[in-house]
């Protein structure tokens, strides 16, 4: 009798101090298919936590943009975020390595990549202090203008928008002698209707999501960036509930980010043909012009490394993976 309270008493308490609810903020809008997913994932793991592990998200943006988000989650008002990855630079300056500009020629070309590269992401961003369940993309980013964007002397003219907690864009953007407008996404659109900024650079689902189709007329008509976004918990969160439910959360919303990443891939598909039923013309550069671009992108990663926004390790990874798959691959590209 005295064992079984004994383990009746440890099950109490130790279920007791397992007991945690994830506070989670994202700038997806609810309805989007990153709320139903996520929502999807949190019920489930309630069931198979019996309630122990439950998530109360905030959706579109109502606890602010992914800086505010991760301000919230070190003073502890927050325990996670669905963010940007290259919003996480700071706890692991690598996880940026997808975001140099015109560096993937293809979906092909990119998952190859990410083969190698996803893992090592995810053991970075742990060591920074987040948990993440895996990378959901967010598809190539396009450049995006109330007037037309073929030549990188074009673009120079422009009122450029980046994101204003992404210090590795702002420097990448030097290098093609571009002076940047930073804003929070949150005012983006506001600045597109002002005339405060007339050029983004966001993939087709972000465009569409945020409503900033509506401002624009031009779609450079050439993969800029590669965008993908992950859902990151505070370490010190995770670690409160058992090893058992961090396992089941692992599994839940990795399977999760596993659909968002090839439902995110057809929707940028569809997103890219809404763009072109509101009107909005595609504009594909010269092949001379395209050669410019290419060459100032060149100059990025040297830029990164010299800033220490990127190890030279990861640069130097990146280039052997990208010339083992071109060397089996026809070169689109001089």
């Amino acid at each position: 009798m005295i064992r079984i309270i004994t383990i009746m008493l440890i099950v109490i308490l130790t279920g007791q101090a397992q007991a945690m609810r994830f506070k989670i903020a994202t700038l997806s809008p609810e309805g989007s298919v990153w709320m139903q997913k996520m929502r999807e994932g949190a019920q489930e793991l309630a069931r198979k936590t019996d309630n122990r592990v439950t998530i109360k998200y905030y959706p579109g943006g109502v606890m602010g943009d992914d800086k505010a988000v991760l301000r919230k989650i070190r003073i502890g008002q927050l325990h996670g975020g669905a963010v940007v990855g290259g919003s996480l630079s700071r706890f692991y300056p690598d996880d940026q390595i997808y975001s140099l500009p015109l560096q993937f020629r293809s979906f092909e070309e990119v998952d190859y990549i990410r083969k190698h590269l996803d893992p090592r992401i995810a053991q970075g961003l742990e060591k920074g202090g987040f948990v993440t369940f895996g990378i959901a993309e967010g598809g190539f980013a396009y450049v995006m203008s109330t007037v037309p964007i073929r030549t990188v002397k074009e673009m120079r003219r422009q009122r450029v928008w980046i994101p204003d907690n992404d210090p590795m864009i702002l420097e990448a953007v030097k290098a093609f002698d571009i002076t940047p407008f930073p804003l929070s996404i949150a005012d983006v659109r506001a600045g597109l209707q002002t005339g405060l900024i007339n050029t983004v650079t966001t993939p087709p689902i972000g465009a569409v999501a945020l409503q900033w189709h509506t401002q624009i007329n031009y779609l450079m008509y050439e993969p800029f960036l590669y965008i993908y976004g992950v859902l990151a918990v505070d370490h010190k969160a995770f670690a409160k509930i058992s090893t058992h439910d961090q396992g089941i959360f692992r599994e839940i919303m990795g399977r999760i980010f596993r659909e968002l990443d090839r439902l995110n891939r057809e929707d940028n598909v569809n997103a890219l043909e809404v763009l072109r039923k509101q009107g909005i013309e595609f504009i594909k550069p010269s092949g001379e012009a395209l050669k410019k671009w290419y060459h100032d992108a060149r100059a990025v990663p040297k830029r990164l490394v010299n800033a220490g926004k990127l190890s030279q390790g990861m640069v130097n990874t990146l280039e052997t993976l990208l010339k083992d798959y071109r060397l089996k691959q026809p070169d689109t590209h001089e």
